[in-house]
């Protein structure tokens, strides 16, 4: 006992050790999201039971060469349970959780995997989980020609929610990869990002199936079925799918790209596969379908320029000297924050209309997404100014009624009342 005592005193020297070592290895960059933070401080703490484990288990496999092991053969599923449980939850963290604050049916996810952990060591120490194995094994279920355990059933559930979680975890481990290379183009990154989830979730379906020992060439009369029935049925969705990969491919959109199409229009927010989300200046969102994106006339606003024109109009009266306020207005318009330096505002006589004349003040803007309505108020406004300043008579419609041969309608009109005393 006392040997097994020094063996795990000596564990625990080591892992405070290597967790040290490890720490000063990578820290925790508390520069990068409150995510990134919180994922790598509940990485750090698997390190001390995993660790810890890990030196229990060798040092069992070598002193079980002169003597027994009891207190570590104690030991080692307990730590082993509890690293077991810190990573599953730093892994449903890390994959599920957008943010740090999780919500109350994560949480009791999370609770019932510890539970359901513990539970088996306890049947474990117990032993009741050989007995538990025994029965599930004996039990069969007839599917088809062919009769599977209970336990080969289970065996294979979980070999595939294990391996596809790992393959969640890589995926989400390159998905924050690609978007920190700011060397490549964001749609680039989008679709490899997309690419490499659907190919590591679906190499993880496979090993696991390979796994548990089933033959792989069962799949392709399902392949078969799956093709038939995306050409019936599915067409609109393996559609959508396609179109959300070429729209990545040809980077004709990106992410906060302003567009229009059909009667929607906004900020592209998102990109997936299947859909892309616009949310508009009023903060509505629309989920377009991608194959609309790919096969209707698109208005990108900033494909290659964000830059967007503006104009609004004004009539002065005829008497106005216009050579002198059109420059005037451009200086006015200028003046205003979000009026683009780069391109000149402008100022034009556009036509002689019925009560004045009509001029129109142009100008550019380099950030529309934050909405044409406001900058628009402001350069009416300050043009509004300039023609106050300079009593400058904004005409509004008039009309000239005139009354042919009033005489003659006074001498009828006298005459009916005449005629008639109750006129």
């Amino acid at each position: 006992m006392w040997w097994q005592i020094a063996v795990v005193v000596l564990c625990v020297l080591l892992t405070h050790f290597v967790k040290k070592i490890l720490q000063r290895r990578f820290p925790i960059d508390e520069s990068n999201s409150p995510e990134d933070v919180y994922a790598a401080r509940s990485f750090s703490r698997i390190l001390f039971p995993a660790i810890f484990w890990f030196l229990l288990f060798i040092g069992k496999q070598i002193l079980l060469k002169w003597q027994h092991v009891y207190l570590l053969s104690l030991l080692i599923p307990i730590f082993g349970s509890l690293a077991l449980i810190r990573f599953g939850i730093y892994l449903s963290r890390r994959i599920f959780a957008k943010s740090v604050d999780v919500t109350g049916a994560h949480l009791w996810m999370e609770k019932t995997f510890s539970s359901g952990v513990w539970i088996i060591a306890i049947m474990y120490y117990t032993d009741v989980l050989t007995d538990v194995i025994d029965f599930l094994d004996t039990n069969t279920l007839a599917i088809g020609r062919s009769k599977l355990s209970i336990l080969e059933i289970l065996q294979g559930l979980i070999s595939v929610v294990i391996t596809v979680l790992l393959a969640l975890w890589a995926s989400a481990a390159l998905d924050k990869r690609l978007m920190k290379m700011g060397s490549i183009h964001s749609s680039l990154r989008t679709v490899l990002s997309r690419l490499g989830r659907s190919l590591l979730i679906l190499f993880a379906v496979l090993i696991s199936l390979s796994l548990v020992g089933i033959d792989l060439t069962v799949l392709s009369v399902f392949s078969g079925a799956l093709g038939v029935g995306l050409g019936l049925g599915l067409q609109k969705i393996a559609s959508n799918y396609v179109s959300g990969f070429i729209i990545l491919l040809d980077r004709s959109l990106s992410i906060d790209d302003l567009i229009t199409v059909d009667k929607y229009s906004g900020k592209v927010s998102q990109i997936n596969t299947r859909y892309t989300v616009l949310k508009g200046l009023d903060g509505v969102e629309s989920v377009i379908p991608n194959e609309m994106l790919v096969s209707s006339p698109v208005q990108n606003l900033s494909l290659t320029d964000r830059s967007v024109w503006m104009s609004t109009d004004v009539s002065v009266a005829y008497n106005t000297d216009i050579e002198a306020l059109l420059p005037q207005l451009v200086s006015a318009t200028k003046t205003v924050e979000r009026v683009s330096t780069k391109s000149e505002p402008s100022a034009n006589l556009i036509s002689f209309g019925a009560s004045g004349l009509d001029l129109r003040i142009g100008f550019w803007i380099n950030d529309p997404e934050n909405g044409k309505m406001g900058v628009l108020s402001q350069v009416n406004r300050a043009i509004w100014k300039v023609l106050q300043e300079q009593k400058i008579e904004v005409p509004y419609p008039q009309s000239e009624v005139r009354i042919l041969n009033a005489a003659e309608l006074v001498s009828v009109s006298a005459s009916k009342s005449n005629a008639d005393p109750a006129i």
